[in-house]
């Protein structure tokens, strides 16, 4: 067994301080890639594993979007939903600036300020979803709902 990975993130520490049920899988990433890599790797089923995008509104703010990780984000329904005229995705070099989170490893808990937050509505037809750690090699999880509940997200369709 591999003590090593026993790393604890900001989102596991929020989730256990909530008493949120929550499962953690630690595994190897040298080199990540995308979502659906990691859980073709992992042999995890794509409809229950979730991405998380981090985009700016025409207003500068900040919004988070979880969703399938094959799916691609429908900027349009993403504006809609956080009542922006538009919104774009956050480059990859700004991440770490916005959320404390590297790419591969950015998850909607714990980030450096919470962002209003939208999860797809196919979430909510499982009763448990993927999605990441926190850092590269650590996977959460959970039951959509709570993921919900403790961030305060709006529930909608955001994909193409």
């Amino acid at each position: 067994m591999a003590k090593e990975k026993t790393q604890k993130t900001n989102a596991m520490r929020i989730l256990e301080a909530g008493g949120i049920p929550h499962r953690v899988n630690y595994y190897t990433c040298d080199e990540f890639i995308d979502g659906v890599h990691v859980a073709d790797a992992l042999g995890q089923p794509h409809d229950r594993s979730f991405k998380t995008l981090v985009t700016t509104g025409k207003s500068k703010a900040y919004y988070v979007f979880v969703l399938p990780i094959e799916a691609e984000l429908d900027l349009k329904k993403a504006a809609k939903a956080v009542g922006e005229k538009s919104v774009e995705l956050l480059h990859v070099k700004d991440i770490r600036a916005v959320t404390g989170y590297i790419r591969g490893g950015c998850t909607p808990i714990g980030m450096k300020k919470q962002f209003p937050t939208v999860l797809h509505q196919s979430a909510l037809g499982f009763d448990e979803i993927i999605i990441s750690g926190g850092m590269l090699g650590a996977q959460i999880f959970l039951d959509p709902r709570d993921l919900a509940a403790l961030l305060g997200a709006t529930v909608t369709d955001i994909v193409k």
